[in-house]
């Protein structure tokens, strides 16, 4: 028996020298409010390759570390960054005891905020431009003032829109391949069931794809990752809409291995800050996962989100100050209530199926499965033989009457013959009916009926003049994606995945309303004869609701991708290489026979085919616990999108002449310094985008005016850019340090340069001169001269100073400043281009272009920068155990009044038509912009249970 206890004495003895002698730091993680265990935490010791997750308990731990200072970073998503400077000695296990993170109710309402910006300017079945929604889950303050301080000034990320950057949920890219952008749409309303993201900026490295040079989003949609509760939140705001209200309840992981997710929202307004501009959306969400063991899990999620909103119209100057920056052409009152003609709506729901595969304690194998389907429409108004139902028509404002010239006199122009009395009346008239009469559309659809008398006692429907219709997609795309991950030895992990996906999308012209008549001629009324019919297998069809007219062709495409990575991490720098292959191939075929374009409308195109290759590496060199050097670089190549791809895809099957892939090249830099109170970085980029191809579809007013006004002389045109060239270069400033506990300001700066860096070939297409022997009616304008002209729509320079008050008893209050500058109109390329400066009626130059005059003619016009004021502020309180969080800001506090974007009008395409045009002081064909929101706020309450 003494034997047995001095055993156990010296064990005792042995184990506690052993534990004495062991080297590192361990801590729980705590929820600031609950007081309970943080699970699945990242935590991560600074500019080394030490990093783990908490455990169920909330618990860490660290062994073997190197003595020295160090930074411990805590991470999880919804909850503040925590960094916590630390001594590890020789010999000592440092115990933090207990740390505790605060809920950042802040980030998560931005996510609301950021969804507000989130609208598309354009009328086509494309997304937004706006990146700002890639930026949601990020902590960088740059990125965060990108996402929330700039995005209502349409600000994007070094220069790039949404299409150089790859949006994925669960690993499956929601990239669309119509147009290389992911629909926002689709998760709109489900800010809670899409809060656990992964962001990578640039060409960083990323576990699921090889990603765009903008910088790659991963939404994780696994039902037992999610907080285990129930939240309820209910918003206001007058932006895109009134008031929104969402419930998520998550289950957490259950002792029989199942979890779920469900969440609802609906988002609705009457009208939202800009006129007729309703919002009417709905947000359905499920996730389940089961558990078949410990290594093996499958999870089902589904989401239907329908929504429809009303758009707003850009408007010239002259109508701005006709009426206000709030004024919208596109609505008007129907028995008492606002109906808006151009709305887009989006029903697309998602299934998908993941199933997770942990084959050790180093390595895993996922796998998912998509489907989508659904549609999207915009809607508008068509018409035949009547005036415009558009009250901002050109011909109905005073400037039609007011820049009134002569004709011309042999090779010269003109006398200058305004007509003021006119111009007078034209301005009473619009502002008597300055919006769409949409009872007058439905008096031209029907003939009156007489009694015995000869007086009106009634009217019969008859042939429709006008009809609301809509653009329609209808979309149907599989995708399988598969992705492993392995740490190979404890300094290098292998990441590899590819995907296949296939589309089918049958895009159609489909009749909404017939306004009160009883059906519509499927003609075009500027044409004659064949040349008239939309469908020559069925000609003169008289179209009812629901029918299809006009256009209907489907497209079919095939994209394979596959990547892989391999990641090096080492004490005093980490390394990474990567390399992507990608095949695509598009086709379009034709339902209808179109009479412009008989032999090439009908049936299959030929197959568009691309095989694509990228490579990026970089590396990250430790500097010290706090400092650190980041470069990246990366070369690809990228097919053209689908849109791009097919110049005249509404009418026949031709494909861009000389198409080819883009070429890609990328470079950034970094310094970062992190401390417990500073956190700074400053960035430098560098970024070609070569080869590219622009086809732009856009409604041209009058572009094949009878000069009387009847019939649809807004016609639907096509221009293609080839061989186009970008440069964007930059450098991005990020700051933030923390005063005390209480006080934090932070400052953000982005200088941008970004132009076109060549002189593209311009194409038109002009299905007025096709005929069978000429199927392919395309004007070649040669070089427009594009290069030094700045890319438009966004701001180039943007600075945000911040100030942040927290409060112990988790109240809150904050403000910032921003000035935004270098936003540019977006230029006819036709109108540069050497038939400018010749007379179509002659073919000689018009003898009283200069040089000089066509430089002021053709400068690029910059709006003028804008000071933005924006205040938040919030309370959150612990009521029974369970919280309330109220959260309050007021964008653009002073209401200043500026324009995000524009465009030049490509009516006047030579010198003489517009040089008259500009000179009479009221041009007709003005610029047309977009204005930003003017003051505007959101209230937002939740309730976690």
């Amino acid at each position: 028996m003494k034997n047995v206890f001095l055993t156990i004495f010296l064990l005792f003895q042995l184990g506690l020298t052993f534990a004495q002698n062991e080297t590192g730091i361990k801590g729980t993680v705590l929820d600031s409010k609950s007081q309970k265990p943080l699970a699945t935490v990242v935590v991560s010791i600074q500019n080394t390759t030490l990093m783990q997750l908490t455990s169920t308990d909330g618990k860490f731990t660290f062994e073997n570390v190197v003595e020295g200072e160090y930074l411990i970073l805590f991470h999880s998503q919804g909850f503040k960054d925590a960094l916590i400077p630390v001594t590890i000695i020789s010999s000592q296990l440092l115990d933090l005891g207990t740390i505790i993170m605060e809920e950042d109710q802040i980030a998560e309402v931005q996510t609301s905020m950021i969804r507000l910006f989130d609208t598309d300017l354009g009328d086509d079945n494309s997304g937004s431009e706006t990146t700002s929604g890639l930026l949601q889950s990020s902590k960088d303050a740059f990125q965060q003032a990108a996402a929330f301080n700039w995005g209502q000034a349409r600000f994007r990320i070094r220069g790039l829109d949404s299409e150089n950057a790859t949006t994925m949920i669960n690993g499956v890219a929601m990239n669309k391949l119509y147009d290389g952008r992911p629909q926002w749409g689709n998760w709109g309303g489900l800010n809670d069931a899409t809060r656990n993201q992964e962001f990578s900026i640039g060409t960083a490295p990323s576990d699921y794809t090889f990603g765009g040079i903008l910088g790659t989003q991963e939404i994780n949609t696994r039902a037992s990752i999610y907080r285990t509760g129930t939240r309820i939140t209910v918003s206001g705001t007058n932006t895109n809409y009134s008031w929104r209200t969402m419930g998520t309840y998550a289950s957490g992981m259950g002792s029989s291995g199942w979890a779920f997710v469900v969440s609802a929202g609906k988002r609705l307004a009457q009208e939202g800050y800009f006129e007729g501009t309703t919002y009417d959306g709905n947000s359905l969400f499920m996730s389940v996962e089961k558990k078949l063991n410990e290594n093996h899990s499958l999870n089902f999620t589904g989401f239907y989100t329908p929504n429809t909103r009303g758009k707003n119209s850009p408007n010239t100057a002259e109508v701005t100050q006709l009426t206000s920056e709030k004024y919208n052409s596109y609505w008007g009152f129907q028995e008492g209530k606002q109906r808006n003609a151009r709305t887009k709506t989006i029903e697309e729901p998602i299934l998908m199926l993941n199933h997770f595969f942990k084959i050790n304690d180093h390595t895993n194998w996922n796998t998912s499965v998509m489907y989508q389907f659904g549609k999207i429409g915009n809607s508008n108004i068509d018409y035949q033989s009547v005036n415009s139902p558009d009250p901002a028509y050109f011909r109905k404002l005073p400037s039609y009457y007011t820049s009134l010239y002569a004709q011309d006199q042999g090779e010269f122009s003109g006398a200058f013959t305004p007509d003021f009395e006119n111009a007078e009346k034209s301005r009473i008239q619009f502002l008597a009916n300055p919006q769409v009469d949409w009872n007058a559309m439905y008096r031209a659809n029907q003939n009156p009926v007489l009694d015995a008398n000869g007086n009106i006692s009634g009217y019969e429907a008859a042939q429709s003049h006008y009809v609301l219709y809509e653009d329609r997609t209808d979309d149907k795309t599989w995708t399988i994606y598969s992705t492993f991950n392995t740490q190979l030895n404890e300094n290098l992990i292998m990441n590899a995945g590819g995907s296949f996906s296939n589309l089918k999308s049958h895009n159609y012209q489909k009749l909404l309303d017939l306004l009160g008549g009883t059906y519509f001629e499927d003609i075009d009324g500027f044409y004659n004869g064949n040349q008239a019919q939309s469908d020559l297998n069925n000609p003169d069809r008289q179209v009812l609701v629901g029918d299809a007219y006009g256009y209907n062709y489907n497209y079919a495409a095939n994209k394979l991708d596959a990547f892989s990575q391999f990641k090096f991490s080492y004490d005093k720098v980490d390394f990474y290489l990567a390399q992507s292959f990608s095949s695509s191939i598009y086709q379009r075929e034709g339902l209808y026979k179109n009479g412009i374009y008989e032999t090439l409308s009908f049936g299959k195109s030929e197959k568009v085919q691309f095989e694509n290759f990228g490579f990026k590496g970089g590396f990250v060199s430790k500097l010290s616990g706090k400092q650190s050097l980041t470069f990246n670089a990366a070369h690809l190549t990228k097919a053209p999108t689908i849109r791009n791809s097919f110049p005249n895809s509404r009418l026949n099957n031709s494909i861009v002449d000389g198409l080819q892939s883009e070429n890609i090249n990328s470079l950034d830099a970094s310094y970062l310094f992190r401390s417990p109170k500073l956190k700074t970085r400053i960035t430098a980029y560098y970024t070609t985008i070569k080869d590219a191809t622009k086809t732009s579809f856009f409604y041209a007013e009058g572009i094949f005016d009878n000069g009387a006004g009847y019939t649809n002389t807004n016609a639907f045109v096509s221009q293609t850019l080839t061989h186009l060239d970008k440069k964007n270069i930059g450098a991005e400033f990020s700051l933030e340090y923390q005063w005390s506990a209480t006080i934090k300001t932070s400052l953000s700066a982005a200088y941008g340069k970004y132009t076109y860096d060549c002189n593209p070939n311009l194409s038109v297409n002009n299905d007025a001169v096709a005929t069978i022997e000429n199927t392919n009616p395309s004007f070649d304008f040669g070089k427009a001269l594009l290069k030094n002209y700045k890319q438009a729509g966004m701001p180039q320079q943007a600075y945000a100073l911040g100030i942040e008050y927290r409060d112990p008893k988790y109240w809150w209050i904050g403000t910032n400043i921003n000035y935004l500058a270098e936003t540019y109109i977006d230029v006819s390329p036709i109108s540069r281009t050497n038939s400018f400066y010749t007379n179509p009626a002659s073919g000689f130059t018009f003898p009283e272009a200069t040089e000089q005059r066509a430089a002021e003619l053709l400068q690029q016009e910059k709006f003028d920068p804008v000071m933005l004021l924006n205040c938040t502020g919030g309370k959150s309180w612990r009521i029974r155990g369970k919280y309330l969080g109220l959260f309050v800001s007021v964008n653009n506090v002073l209401d200043t009044k500026y324009k995000t974007g524009g465009y030049e009008q490509a009516r006047n395409a030579n010198f003489r038509q517009l040089d008259q045009d500009v000179s009479s002081g009221t041009p007709s064909f003005g610029n047309k912009y977009f204005y930003g929101y003017g003051r505007t706020y959101f209230v937002n309450l939740s309730f976690n249970l």
